[in-house]
């Protein structure tokens, strides 16, 4: 995984070093504006002024994540004009892997976090046309996930330590019965 320095300087604490792939991925897109240029970017913004219009974010700030998520392959950014110089960026493979992600984060907010007058966008499915609500699926059955079907195993990469001190001992408590 790459060094962020950009976005390591704007945090207390880097992830980095965890050996936790969910506190990996919070290190190169858990702040608050990642996400969202991400969304836009799948949306169809291109542009460095299309994203400052759109999130109302600082073009300083635009440009230290624009440059961290591309560091991290996350992004590309692709010239379009030489003089000046002028860039449209695109999510990569690895960012479109977030697309979905994303798209669940939403759907939570549309339940418990709804703005006023309901959800400000809805999603459709390409393939067989129905406007659907995403949610996480088993990838072995297709049955949707819910947080009382895991049951967390250590995984072959398992070593405690900062982050993962519940690997272990600890997961095999977890499903006694609390008395």
């Amino acid at each position: 995984m790459k060094q962020l320095s950009r976005l390591r300087g704007m945090r207390q604490t880097s992830f980095a070093e965890m050996h936790c792939s969910l506190a990996r991925s919070l290190d190169l897109v858990g702040d608050w504006w990642s996400p969202l240029l991400l969304r836009d970017l799948f949306l169809g913004a291109r542009r460095f002024d299309e994203l400052v219009e759109n999130l109302g974010i600082s073009r300083n700030l635009l440009t230290g994540r624009l440059t961290t998520l591309g560091e991290a392959g996350v992004i590309d950014r692709v010239p379009y004009r030489q003089r000046p110089t002028r860039y449209r960026y695109a999510l990569t493979e690895s960012g479109r892997e977030l697309v979905p992600i994303l798209l669940a984060l939403t759907a939570w907010g549309d339940r418990w976090a709804t703005p006023p007058g309901g959800p400000p966008i809805t999603f459709r499915h390409r393939d067989c046309g129905h406007s659907f609500t995403p949610t996480v699926a088993c990838s072995e059955c297709g049955q949707p996930i819910e947080a009382e079907d895991v049951d967390p195993v250590p995984g072959p990469g398992a070593q405690a330590g900062p982050g993962t001190r519940l690997i272990g001992g600890f997961l095999e408590r977890r499903s006694e019965p609390v008395e």
